[in-house]
């Protein structure tokens, strides 16, 4: 009887064993660093002449048509990203503003955060930090929104000038 008992037990044990198998998968995450200017093209700031001796240069209205957008994978426990502007040349007596606002739209992760109203040069400025794992969505309305202005910094230093063009660089690095 106890031979029944333990042969029962046996193919009982045997039957209830977990049976399983194993898939060996090989994942790869690429470090990832892309920015782009949406939409592209180009636009033009121009002041408007007073009507009137005495009275200042109008200031254009701020252009708010484009968006920077960005796909971002760091490396494990590597450093955020950041993105920078600058200018090919600067206007004697006018500066260019640049503000990237909150980011907006389809994107997710740890998007970036904007550093307020920057003054353009041609040195490299920091406009957005803390850009982690993220992706803004493309295209207008994604990312973050740019408003970019003009402002009289020194009436001695103006001269007429016409259709000069300025290139902002944008650049995300770590």
């Amino acid at each position: 009887m106890k031979f029944k008992e333990h042969l029962i037990c046996l193919i009982f044990c045997l039957m209830s064993a977990p049976i399983f198998s194993q898939t060996l998968i090989a994942v790869t995450l690429p470090i990832v660093t892309l920015l782009d200017i949406e939409p592209t093209g180009t636009f033009t700031l121009n002041f408007t002449a007073p009507t009137e001796a005495g009275q200042a240069l109008t200031t254009p209205a701020a252009n708010t048509t484009k968006w920077v957008n960005y796909t971002s994978a760091i490396a494990s426990g590597g450093l955020t990203r950041r993105v920078t502007a600058s200018i090919n040349q600067t206007i004697p007596g006018v500066n260019i503003n640049i503000q990237a606002a909150a980011a907006s739209g389809a994107g997710g992760g740890t998007l970036g955060t904007p550093s307020g109203i920057v003054t353009l040069s041609t040195t490299a400025a920091t406009i957005i930090t803390g850009i982690g794992g993220a992706f803004t969505g493309t295209g207008a309305n994604n990312g973050h929104r740019l408003t970019i202005s003009l402002a009289v910094n020194s009436y001695a230093n103006l001269s007429a000038r016409t259709n000069t063009p300025v290139i902002i660089t944008y650049t995300i690095t770590e």
